[in-house]
């Protein structure tokens, strides 16, 4: 029921014109077979099944990402168990199930079976798997190209859409924060681990099908959110929609209107007919990316009643990140099926949160089905979309536009109209009334409540701020709780807040510059009046100021001590001077530092040359400073925490 597998596929970045154009046609080919199947309904009937995928981190004791992805793969030997492009992510396939009985409790059963397999494994790594959209603790440095799994595959996709780009990656997510950034790879998408869920449906009734999941994503997202946080900002509550379609944007900016659709998408309008019209347009928008050697005849294998893999097809699927993506498989018996896969959920807080979220998204489409059938007649396409990015940006506390032309907060839609028709759904399929009632009872409880995983980790993180943490420290923290939560197995809307004592031991020597740098600068410019300069420093309670040019460059830096030392030389001289200007005393001949260098690095430069103060440059911009200062909060912080835990 898995997406295909790539690994099986010797796939290869698509640069050699002969060989696109082999691999377009052999995409061709796929679908003329695929619409031949569609007609001829080669497609199985009377059974659904549904399948899932489980995505997770990988972290070190101290909640940092851990890439020993391969190394525990390596060590559990396990079929269900496979890697994911960055290496500290892990991805477990579920058994298809049909969809009856005790289905959805048997589907969480083998999570929990196979997540123990890897937190056994990881242990023995000196690491824990940690299920989060996005992990509190993730730095910009773990999503260096260093940390890709090495395997031709992942290579081959990122080097394809970078080749793709003429500059490098800008992020521009605004929230409560902003985040503005550049990066140079597109393994930013590595920050995300969802929990995706598959629904087997028959062609004839897939446009139908697609159109309800289009409907339910924005509810369903909204009373899931779990990723409100990146590198340390409070952005979206599920930051993972911005972050993956940014990531592996591959537009580029027009001084004219010209429509372009970036690969991570909604949508652009209804299904009317057939699952075709989603792969026409794909192939229709999105260029080949990579490419493989298909020996497959698809006509040969269909006059001769063999279902075909259309491994063309599958692998530029696998490059066009819809977040219902449609699927195509072939099933135990040999036939082949249809599936829809829904992307939008992210990993977590808990397995059963997990479950309670699939539950409801099953049971909607069914529902859905049996009691208003194709959306497409009753609500706009264009406020469906809109009621997506409300749910990604403002999670639980937006407002949709909905069916009957009304306004309705996420609470009330969920608990008045949604849950009534995800029980009939789930009741259609006769799945155990005891499931049921678990999953939907959650799912009430978290609407009824207004708490989702997001709330729990922005409340815990404004608290903790209030309480003085610093960001590192906050950060962690939540990390921290969410492990031992997860391992507790209480559903997230029922977590107290995060606080001071669920925090592990901080060892220092983990820390990395950007850790702990200020990044809230002021700065001036070497024309500027030292009056100016003076002034800045008093106000803001500051030692330092960089000095950089119009373009963020770093040309200098001025300290308290030598404006001290030239007011204080005026004054004694007690005469008129041409006013002097920051150029005249700034120092230049600067000893700098790079945001992904150890804070024990940054100690030993200043101890050795009797400095308080080191400026930040990356790609000879700068983007923070260290001082003293930043060390001593960061030896208060962990006495603090010592002595607490010591009081317990």
């Amino acid at each position: 029921m898995c997406q295909f597998i790539m690994g099986e596929l010797n796939v290869r970045l698509a640069t050699d014109k002969r060989d696109t154009q082999q691999f377009v046609q052999n995409l061709l080919r796929d679908m003329k077979a695929l619409e031949r199947m569609v007609a001829e309904d080669w497609f199985e009937h009377g059974v659904v099944r549904i399948g899932a995928e489980q995505e997770l981190c990988l972290v070190n004791r101290h909640g940092k990402p851990a890439p020993i992805n391969l190394e525990l793969l390596e060590r559990a030997n396990h079929p269900l168990l496979t890697s994911e492009v960055a290496r500290f992510n892990l991805e477990f396939n579920l058994d298809p199930l049909v969809f009856q009985g005790d289905c959805l409790s048997r589907l969480e059963a083998q999570i929990r079976e196979l997540y123990a397999v890897v937190r056994e494994h990881a242990a023995a790594l000196g690491a824990e798997p940690v299920m989060a959209g996005i992990l509190p603790t993730i730095r910009k440095f773990d999503v260096a190209m260093e940390n890709l799994t090495p395997l031709d595959r992942y290579r081959a996709l990122m080097d394809a859409l970078n080749a793709l780009r003429n500059d490098d990656l800008e992020l521009n997510i605004r929230g409560v924060d902003e985040l503005r950034i550049k990066h140079d790879s597109p393994l930013l998408e590595g920050c995300n681990t969802g929990f995706q869920v598959h629904l087997q449906v028959h062609p004839s009734e897939f446009a139908e099908l697609y159109n309800i999941a289009q409907l339910i994503t924005a509810p369903v997202l909204a009373i899931s959110a779990f990723s409100p946080l990146l590198f340390g900002k409070r952005l979206w509550y599920e930051t993972r929609v911005a972050l993956f379609q940014q990531s592996v944007d591959t537009r580029t900016t027009s001084e004219y209107l010209r429509h372009q659709s970036p690969r991570v998408m909604f949508g652009s309008r209804w299904v009317r007919q057939s699952i075709l019209e989603l792969y026409r347009e794909d192939i229709t928008r999105f260029r080949v990316l990579l490419s493989a050697d298909l020996e497959e005849d698809v006509f040969a294998e269909l006059n001769a009643g063999i279902t075909p893999r259309l491994r063309a097809l599958s692998i530029h699927n696998g490059t066009v990140y819809r977040w219902n993506r449609p699927c195509y498989g072939i099933s135990p018996n040999g036939k082949p099926h249809l599936r829809i896969e829904n992307r939008i959920l992210p990993s977590g807080p808990t397995i059963l949160d997990e479950m309670a979220s699939a539950a409801f998204w099953l049971g909607l489409m069914k529902g859905i089905q049996q009691e208003l059938g194709d959306p497409s007649r009753l609500i706009s396409f264009e406020e469906v979309g809109h009621n997506f990015l409300a749910a990604a940006r403002t999670g639980i506390t937006s407002k949709f536009n909905w069916i009957g032309a009304k306004q309705i907060g996420v609470s009330a839609l969920v608990r008045k109209e949604l849950l009534p028709l995800a029980r009939i759904g789930l009741n259609r399929m006769a799945v155990e009334p005891a499931d049921i009632d678990r999953y939907l009872g959650l799912i009430e409880e978290r609407a009824a409540s207004e708490r989702t995983g997001a709330q729990w980790m922005l409340n815990s993180y404004m608290a903790l701020s209030a309480e003085g943490l610093n960001q590192e420290n906050v950060l962690r923290t939540i990390t921290s709780s969410l492990i031992q939560h997860q391992m507790d197995e209480t559903p997230a809307h029922t977590w107290p807040l995060a606080n001071q004592d669920d925090a592990r031991d901080l060892e220092p020597h983990t820390l990395l510059v950007e850790e702990i740098m200020v990044t809230d600068l002021y700065a001036v410019q070497a024309d500027d009046p030292l009056e100016l300069t003076a002034e800045l420093m008093d106000w803001n309670h500051i030692r330092y100021l960089p000095v950089e040019d119009d373009k963020g460059q770093l040309e200098g830096l001025i300290t308290s001590r030598i404006l001290l030392r030239h007011f204080s030389r005026i004054h004694l001289e007690n005469q008129e001077r041409k006013p002097a200007i920051v150029r005249d005393l700034m120092i230049t001949d600067l000893i700098t530092v790079e945001p992904e260098q150890s804070i024990l690095e940054v100690m030993e430069l200043m101890r050795n040359h009797r400095i308080g103060c080191l400026p930040v440059v990356k790609n000879k911009k700068l983007v923070g400073i260290i001082t003293q200062a930043d060390f001593m909060h960061l030896t208060s912080s962990m006495i603090t925490h010592h002595v607490r835990k010591q009081s317990r």
